[in-house]
């Protein structure tokens, strides 16, 4: 076998050639609605991509067996392809085209924005060419080149600012991993599919319980995908929304609350502590019985209360504090390390230093540049960054399928906390077009990235190669998925009203200046203080159920397709280690795999032939 040097050529060939499939299948099945695949924790498509790759090495190691790839090898490619898949995401580069051709191609009369923000915006940051925009939304054209060239800037200058962030949330992970994989030795639930597949040491694919999950998961998932092609099909453990029976107050202010059955929702959910699942159901019906109250005391009527986002912002930040704070001494010794000559024990530290030195440089001077002041800049990207940190250790610690945080960023926690007046005009502008990795934290890079060295660590791979791989990944999938989008965009039409949302919200902080909300400060700092001490309370008390992720994470519109599944992955798991003991649970594992790995296989090829026919896929959990 060739030692990993000489294979890195290979991993990267292998990794890129991929990498531009998938560029290509994500932006065209977001155009035809075919299939989201980084709404959730565990993405299928990366998923679909390792099988594939699994048994086409199984007949490589019959013939070759020293050209096969190793563990540590499919690993880093599933590392590429999961990174490039967070930047094609929907929360990512397939909301960054729509928003910088938004305000020059959605600005009317009636809606002022030309007047009120289009001075402060920069030139460099978006396409202004009407003709370009006219033929960007209606499709039926071709992007070469005319079409192509207004891009081009602007393309470029996001490229080099989503790059900044990517290599700042890579620095981290090494300044981090290391205490939490090695020190702490989090469990990570979200690689076991990955890390079990790729083992060529273990008879995964030879377990009958696997297949017999494979089975179920790939059935419904199947029978479910056939209902889009063929609509007189059935579906089968779809959303249905018991909360259209609770029609009278105050039991109808819980909204709208679905039971579903997801096979690989149950097969995640099985790899969650019992603690963390127990939590993620039980807070999401406080979240519900919280919202009753409020109308039984008839608050409901006032704008937004309970305030959910603000408190949901600040768990987010409170989990990330505490994080942070546990892990003091570690961070005190790396800086010391960074401090001292270059050593063996202190490179990565080092370069990891350097690269998130020049990452943040990077980010101040693209935003001072387009008007953002540093106060500003400091504290949108401290808040970002903490939530970042806070995804991250939710899903090493504790894999919860799902972090959306839809709505709930640091914009929200700017205009509700501090106001708007005291910003200036062109930096809330500059505030506005982050909408693109803002709206949403569901297919965020960093847990990806750490995901990603913990299965380095399982492996022994090398670190500084894996952030290699990362880098190169990163910088692929910019330019392969924004070719990607603007090519199918302009054959059959881009998508452009994900603009209407931040612009809307800008032009009114223009004309009717936000000022500090005591109420929604309140229910920020509440978020973070319940955080800690339910955290204090699980130190001084093993026995106490109640975790802070589940608070977390059960507030946003995701936990809603999902909570009735994790409630039946929590029993099943309880009622085993309860009756059965541990090694039950064990030799079951394989079950709960099969699950996912059934359902994303299936759902990976509906979404394909969704993509190819341009038939919408777009299920419920997206």
């Amino acid at each position: 076998m060739k030692n990993n040097k000489q294979r890195l050529p290979h991993i990267l060939l292998i990794g890129l050639i991929l990498i531009a499939i998938n560029s290509f299948w994500m932006m065209r099945g977001s155009l035809s609605n075919s299939g989201y695949p980084t709404t959730v924790s565990l993405y299928f498509n990366v998923v679909f991509y390792l099988f594939g790759l699994i048994l086409l090495n199984f007949s490589i190691r019959k013939l070759s067996p020293k050209n096969a790839l190793t563990q540590q090898e499919l690993i880093s490619i599933y590392l590429m392809l999961t990174v490039a898949s967070a930047l094609n995401g929907l929360d990512l580069l397939q909301i960054l085209l729509p928003v910088i051709a938004g305000p020059y191609l959605l600005a009317t009369a009636e809606n002022e924005w030309k007047e009120l923000f289009f001075e402060y915006i920069p030139r460099w940051l978006v396409n202004s060419n009407q003709e370009a925009l006219k033929t960007y939304s209606e499709g039926g054209a071709s992007l070469y080149l005319e079409n192509l060239r207004p891009w081009l800037l602007p393309w470029f200058s996001w490229g080099i600012f989503t790059f900044a962030l990517i290599l700042c949330m890579l620095c981290s992970t090494i300044i981090l991993s290391r205490r939490w994989t090695v020190e702490e030795r989090l469990s990570y639930p979200i690689i076991q599919l990955p890390l079990e597949m790729s083992n060529q040491n273990t008879p995964f694919f030879r377990r009958g319980n696997l297949w017999v999950g494979f089975s179920i998961g790939f059935g419904m998932a199947a029978i479910n995908g056939l209902h889009f092609f063929f609509p007189a099909v059935p579906t089968i453990g779809r959303p249905f929304n018991v909360g259209q029976y609770f029609n009278q107050k105050p039991w109808n202010a819980m909204g709208w609350m679905p039971i579903a059955v997801q096979p690989f929702a149950i097969g995640l959910g099985f790899f969650m502590p019992v603690d963390l699942s127990f939590s993620c159901w039980f807070f999401y019906l406080f979240w519900k019985a919280e919202r009753i109250i409020a109308s039984i005391l008839g608050l409901i009527s006032l704008p937004e209360f309970p305030y959910i986002n603000e408190q949901t912002s600040g768990a987010y930040i409170g989990l990330a504090i505490v994080a942070l704070f546990m892990a003091r001494r570690h961070l005190l010794a790396v800086f010391k390390l960074c401090l001292r000559a270059k050593s063996k024990e202190n490179k990565n530290y080092q370069i990891a230093f350097a690269g998130l030195v020049f990452g943040a440089i990077i980010i101040i001077l693209f935003c001072s540049q387009a008007g953002m002041s540093l106060k500003m800049v400091v504290l949108f990207f401290t808040l970002y960054f903490l939530l970042s940190i806070a995804i991250g250790r939710i899903r090493a610690e504790l894999g919860s399928p799902v972090h959306d945080l839809h709505f709930a960023g640091p914009d929200l926690v700017i205009s509700s906390v501090f106001g708007t007046r005291g910003f200036s005009k062109s930096g809330l502008t500059l505030m506005s077009f982050f909408w693109f990795f803002n709206r949403a934290y569901r297919s965020h890079p960093m847990p990806c990235i750490l995901e990603g060295f913990k299965l380095g660590e399982r492996t022994q791979a090398n670190e500084l190669k894996l952030a290699l791989v990362v880098i190169v990944a990163t910088v692929v999938s910019i330019i392969t998925g924004i070719f990607a989008y603007l090519h199918f965009a302009y054959r059959f039409g881009g998508k452009f009203w994900y603009a209407y949302a931040p612009f809307n919200r800008l032009a009114h902080w223009f004309k009717f200046p936000v000022e500090p909300s005591i109420a929604k400060g309140t229910a920020f700092f509440s978020g973070i203080g319940t955080v800690v001490l339910l955290m204090i309370v699980r130190m001084r008390f093993v026995w106490w159920p109640f975790h802070p992720v589940g608070y977390a994470v059960s507030s946003s519109w995701a936990m809603n397709p999902f909570w009735f599944s994790i409630f039946i992955s929590w029993l099943i798991k309880s009622i085993i280690l309860k009756t059965a003991g541990l090694k039950v649970y064990r030799d079951n594992i394989p079950l709960f795999l099969g699950l996912i790995l059934g359902e994303f296989l299936a759902d990976s090829i509906v979404s394909i032939a969704g993509t190819l026919e341009g038939v919408g896929t777009y299920i419920w959990y997206g």
